[in-house]
């Protein structure tokens, strides 16, 4: 059972023996912070259990490697985008590897997507979603009625969030304010490559969609980020796959909530960041993901020293119950329950506090109690 965002419930999660996963990755301009962590973590546990239930997984995990925010990060160095992408996924990756998060099944890069950008564009082009304007294109919400099916918001808190978001609603080329842009001009010192409306970049959400098409089919399992990509990102991805294929794009939507510091949701625009590299340097990797299970996913939370104080401790106390499969049971039913880490990790503590060996439990949170 897990959340659905799209229906707004817990319902059956019920794949195939092949389980088709794609998780919104990062744009690498810099460090993995603990929100990243979050987002990660909780779907490397989903994946987890689903192996633990004889699964296969395949997750696909995005690189934004050319958009606004990484040009402009590259602009202000003074530095290529894509060394600056380089530099940054090496720096992610091994941040993953220390978190012990699962090799994903692929891990693509827009800039590999070009080609596959352009067609999906022309396939949402002819069957009448997105018109030309401005030298860039556009997709059409009008055009299509299924729009906020995903986030159920209303028109006016969509234009507030797509302002905040990176949507420009005040783009004079557009019918509607909510329409989208699928392919833009570059200005003189971006980065350009040819196509059929024009010479130009991809637009933010269009690579999901290519990326996802390519890499796992029409129809995926489960899609999955952070709550703040519900709207514009996860809506819009989901209306121009739809439009393009005429099918179903995803079975399962699920969204990580935010983890906060300083009473607003850690973000690289706000600065208020705790990177996962500075941590591990003072904390065993292994706690870090224990002060994020220690959190459902679906609850936002606020970053404090004493997150991971207590994480210590905790992490303390399960080494030195030893081995043994305490708990395995009761973890397997929190996790099956809406993923609740949550129910999870005090099970564990319970086994512990009983005497009994905890390594089997721990490891379905990935948590390796085995020295």
């Amino acid at each position: 059972m897990l959340y659905d965002t799209a229906r707004q419930d817990i319902v059956a999660f019920e794949p195939g023996r092949i389980v088709t996963m794609y998780t919104c990755g990062i744009t690498p301009y810099d460090s993995t912070h603990v929100g990243h962590a979050a987002t990660y973590i909780t779907y490397d546990i989903l994946q987890r259990r689903l192996r633990d239930r004889g699964f296969e997984t395949r997750c696909v995990r995005n690189i934004t490697d050319v958009d606004d925010d990484i040009l402009r990060r590259a602009r202000e160095l003074g530095v290529h985008y894509l060394d600056l992408a380089a530099a940054e996924t090496a720096r992610f990756d091994a941040d993953m590897v220390t978190l012990g998060v699962l090799e994903c099944w692929s891990e693509p890069r827009a800039t590999s997507a070009i080609a596959d950008i352009r067609g999906f564009i022309g396939m949402v082009l002819d069957q009448g979603f997105a018109y030309e304007s401005g030298g860039g294109v556009y997709f059409d919400v009008g055009a299509f009625p299924r729009f906020g099916d995903l986030s159920h918001y209303g028109r006016d808190e969509m234009l507030a969030l797509a302002a905040e978001r990176g949507g420009n609603p005040e783009d004079p080329h557009k019918r509607d304010p909510l329409d989208f842009v699928l392919w833009q001009p570059a200005a003189p010192d971006e980065p350009s490559w040819e196509s059929l409306w024009g010479p130009g970049r991809p637009g933010w959400h269009i690579e999901c969609s290519a990326l996802a098409l390519r890499e796992l089919g029409t129809t995926i399992d489960l899609h999955g980020g952070g709550t703040d990509l519900i709207f514009p990102h996860h809506e819009c991805e989901a209306a121009q796959s739809e439009a393009a294929t005429g099918e179903r794009f995803v079975r399962h939507w699920m969204h990580q909530a935010m983890v906060r510091k300083d009473g607003e949701k850690m973000s690289k625009s706000l600065g208020n960041l705790v990177f996962v590299s500075d941590l591990a340097k003072s904390h065993d990797p292994r706690a870090i993901r224990l002060a994020v299970t220690s959190h459902h996913y679906r609850d936002s939370w606020e970053w404090s020293e004493d997150v991971m104080e207590t994480a210590d401790r905790r992490l303390d106390r399960w080494v030195g119950a030893g081995q043994g499969s305490g708990a395995v049971d009761e973890v397997r039913r929190a996790l099956d329950d809406d993923l609740d880490t949550v129910w999870a990790v005090a099970a564990i503590d319970d086994a512990v506090e009983r005497g009994e060996g905890v390594s089997s439990a721990a490891s379905l949170l990935g948590v390796d109690l085995v020295d």
